[in-house]
């Protein structure tokens, strides 16, 4: 029986296993399964692959996105640009493969959502809020697109701005914010990257890899002054379909 699966912790917000279960019985797979992994330490990765030898492939979430490459035999060239992983394939020998598909999903997603050449016309910058395994795939697409960035942390020897900088100062010519954090993530739906939010208007782009909820406070924050929106699930579906087609490689 082919086994397929999502590492991380916790794992209560993902839709993944949802959306290989209905892709595997709508393909006919019935043999085929995607279950939920939750480690509480990533030093229990190794012992995954040996207590279930049918395991093909796993997706990689929040928060081993960096941590797992250590225990990968090869990184494939966008994980290894990128410098995180999450999906990665058993392959016939046995080595354990990392790849980046956080990246062709976001891209995907962001150029039917953003009207690029609009946005590089007017000089405007994107801001990357957190400084994790997502954040890196982010930055990576936007350097790709030639979109201006900043890095936005709460330690500020991690990122190019923290919050309080933008406290203090506004949002200068930022005007698509990603926010790559787990923050307004299910279950704790009530939290949100501490912003000037009262300074946002209608020519804002916010756009939340979080897509449980569907509506962030985040995002709760950009509707209510005109600001376009977008959530992650799009790009969910995007580098889901992206990991699949690796894993049959």
């Amino acid at each position: 029986m082919p086994l397929f699966g999502l590492i991380g912790y916790p794992l209560s917000h993902s839709f993944s296993k949802r959306y290989f279960t209905v892709k595997f019985e709508q393909m006919g797979l019935k043999a085929h399964r995607y279950d939920l992994f939750e480690l509480q330490d990533i030093e229990l990765f190794p012992a995954l692959w040996k207590t279930y030898p049918a395991l093909k492939g796993v997706n990689v979430t929040i928060p081993y996105k960096q941590k797992v490459i250590a225990f990968l035999d090869e990184l494939a060239e966008g994980a290894q640009a990128v410098g995180a992983v999450n999906t990665i394939k058993k392959m016939p020998d046995g080595r354990l493969v990392g790849y980046n598909t956080d990246v062709e999903g976001f891209k995907q997603a962001l150029l039917r959502w953003l009207p690029l050449s609009y946005f590089k016309e007017s000089g405007y910058e994107a801001l990357v809020l957190g400084t994790g395994g997502a954040s890196k795939a982010v930055a990576y697409v936007l350097g790709q697109l030639g979109v201006p960035y900043r890095m936005v942390s709460r330690d500020k020897t991690k990122g190019d701005l923290t919050y309080r900088d933008i406290q203090r100062e506004g949002w200068g010519n930022a005007r698509l914010i990603v926010n790559t954090t787990p923050l307004g993530m299910s279950p704790q739906t009530e939290t949100a990257p501490a912003l000037p939010y009262e300074q946002i208007d209608t020519t804002f782009y916010l756009y939340d890899l979080v897509y449980n909820p569907p509506l962030t406070c985040f995002l709760k924050e950009g509707i209510e002054r005109g600001a376009k929106i977008q959530n992650g699930l799009e790009m969910l579906y995007l580098q889901a379909e992206a990991a699949w087609a690796i894993w049959n490689q």
